[in-house]
């Protein structure tokens, strides 16, 4: 079976629970991947584990940086990007350094999505800034549980950041 059609058979879960107190709602999400069959199902995965997600797609790196300036400065900014690393135009890494050089975009969580696991593909990542990374074919479990890695980090590093600003 297609890794596309793997990943649109599995049953979804619901990413994040009401109670889990780590969470804040992410509700504009960004899917750029130049296949969009992968685009359509990634979208659908997050669909459906988050509720009131609403999900625009790119086509490459160039169109979702493009998409990015313009959501942040009619002051309705994205909350997450999931890319693709390999398309034309503008790799996702290409796009990552982008988003951490951008001011208004620094702070945006990324999730990159290959098809390579190499050594230098990660090591190349993490030297970007991802939050996260993770390997095609993947399934619904393994989305929900990157993105509740990165949620709850992003979430103790706002408590942490407030704590610090109110002890100075």
């Amino acid at each position: 079976m297609c890794p596309t059609n793997l990943m649109a058979s599995l049953a979804p879960a619901a990413l994040l629970a009401a109670s889990d107190s780590a969470y804040h709602p992410h509700s504009n999400f960004l899917v750029v991947d130049d296949i969009s069959s992968m685009r359509r199902v990634i979208g659908s995965l997050l669909k459906d584990q988050l509720r009131n997600v609403r999900i625009s797609e790119a086509a490459d790196g160039r169109s979702a940086l493009q998409m990015l300036k313009s959501a942040d400065a009619e002051g309705k900014p994205f909350d997450f990007v999931v890319t693709d690393c390999h398309m034309p135009n503008m790799s996702g890494l290409d796009l990552l350094r982008a988003i951490r050089e951008e001011e208004g975009l620094r702070d945006l969580p990324v999730l990159l999505v290959t098809a390579e696991a190499t050594r230098d593909m990660i090591l190349a990542a993490a030297k970007a800034g991802a939050d996260g990374y993770i390997v095609k074919p993947f399934n619904a479990d393994t989305l929900r549980t990157k993105l509740q890695q990165i949620l709850s980090k992003r979430a103790r590093s706002r408590r942490t950041d407030s704590s610090v600003a109110i002890a100075a």
